[in-house]
C-alpha cells in the first residue's frame, strides 16, 4: 500500500502531464493557472488510495482521479465568482486575475475536459463510474443552489446546512473514493462502505473548513480569514450563535450582520467574540468529531487487511487537525 504522500507525488506528475498549451490561450492559460496553483490534490489522492485497496496497479484510475480533479477546480472557478472571492490558495482568482466571462468559459472547458479523463475508465467499469461521476455532478450544483438559496433566508436550520454541504463538498469525495473502489475491482459492499466513509469525512472536512475561515491562520490557510463572517455567510457557526443568542446577545449580533463596516477586521473582531461566547466552536467540534467516527467506522468494515486501511485513517486524523 502506498502511503498519501507518494500517490500524491504520481498525481502531481500526472496532472504537470496534462497539455493546456491550445489556442486560444485567452481560454486555456486560466485553466493552467489554476491546476498550477497546487492543494492538496485530496480527490484524485482518494481515488488512487481507494484502488490501491484492492489492486497494486493504480494505472487505470488515474485518468478518472485527474478527471476529478479538474472537475473539483472547474467548480472553483465558478465558486470564486458566485462567492467575488479574491483569493484561492494565496494568489488571486481566475476572475480577479482576468474577469467573469473569462473564469466561466474557463471553466466550462475544465468540465469537459473532466467528463473526457473519466472516459478513460476501463470499459468494464465505466458505466458504473460514470453514472457516478455524473449523479455527483448534478449534486454539487444542488448544494450550490442550495447555498445561493440560504443567502435569502433568515433562519437556516443546522440539519439543512448539514444537507447542503453534504450535496456541496461530501459527495465529491465520496464519489473520489468509490471510483477508486471499483476500478480497483473492490466488491460493491466495500465500495459502499468507502463512499460512506467519504461523505463522513466530507461532512468533518467542511466543518472544520468552517472553524478555520474563524479561527485560522491566514498564511497557511490561503485565503482572508473572516470572510465568511464578512459576507455574512450562512456557516454552522453562525447558525447556531442566531439560535442560541438571546435579548442583548442576539441584537448585538443581528446588528453585527446588518451593519456595513468601514473597517472589515471590526466586524470579524465583533462577530468572533459573540461566536466565544455562546460558544459555538464547541458545538462545531462536536459535530466534526461525530462525523470523524462514523467515517473511521465505515473503514473498520473493509474486508481489507488492516494495515491497509492505516493510510487513509491517518489521512482523515490529519484533515481534521490541520490549522490551515
Amino acid at each position: 500500500m502506498k502511503s498519501f504522500n507518494e500517490i500524491t507525488e504520481i498525481v502531481s506528475a500526472e496532472i504537470a502531464k496534462l497539455n493546456w498549451s491550445m489556442q486560444p490561450q485567452g481560454l486555456y492559460e486560466p485553466i493552467a493557472y489554476t491546476l498550477s496553483m497546487g492543494g492538496k490534490r485530496l480527490r484524485p489522492a482518494l481515488t488512487l488510495m481507494a484502488c490501491n485497496l484492492y489492486s497494486e496497479n493504480l494505472e487505470p484510475a488515474i485518468a478518472p482521479a485527474l478527471g476529478i480533479e479538474v472537475f473539483h477546480n472547474f467548480t472553483l472557478l465558478h465558486d470564486d465568482i458566485m462567492d467575488r472571492a479574491d483569493i484561492r490558495r494565496g494568489r488571486p482568482t481566475v476572475h480577479k486575475r482576468w474577469d467573469d466571462n473569462t473564469a466561466i468559459l474557463s471553466g466550462d472547458v475544465m468540465q469537459i475536459a473532466a467528463y473526457q479523463l473519466i472516459a478513460q475508465t476501463p470499459l468494464e467499469y465505466l458505466k458504473p463510474v460514470l453514472d457516478l461521476f455524473s449523479a455527483t455532478a448534478r449534486e454539487i450544483c444542488e448544494g450550490q443552489q442550495l447555498d445561493v438559496d440560504f443567502e435569502a433566508i433568515d433562519e437556516v436550520k443546522p440539519d439543512d446546512y448539514l444537507e447542503m454541504i453534504r450535496l456541496k463538498t461530501a459527495v465529491l469525495l465520496a464519489c473520489s473514493l468509490k471510483t477508486g473502489a471499483l476500478i480497483g475491482g473492490a466488491n460493491i459492499v466495500d465500495a459502499n462502505e468507502l463512499y460512506e466513509f467519504g461523505l463522513n469525512m466530507g461532512l468533518a472536512f467542511q466543518l472544520k473548513d468552517d472553524l478555520l475561515d474563524v479561527y485560522g491562520d491566514e498564511v497557511t490557510f490561503g485565503k482572508k480569514i473572516g470572510g465568511d463572517i464578512l459576507c455574512n455567510k450562512k456557516t454552522y457557526l453562525l447558525i447556531h450563535a442566531l439560535q442560541l443568542a438571546k435579548g442583548a446577545d442576539f441584537e448585538d449580533l443581528s446588528n453585527c450582520l446588518k451593519k456595513s463596516y468601514q473597517q472589515p477586521e471590526e466586524k470579524i473582531k465583533r462577530v468572533t467574540e459573540m461566536y466565544n461566547k455562546l460558544k459555538v466552536k464547541n458545538i462545531c467540534e462536536d459535530k466534526m468529531m461525530f462525523y470523524f467516527d462514523k467515517a473511521v467506522a465505515n473503514l473498520d468494515k473493509l474486508k481489507v487487511e488492516t494495515a491497509k486501511k492505516h493510510e487513509l485513517r491517518n489521512l482523515a486524523e490529519k484533515l481534521l487537525s490541520r490549522i490551515d
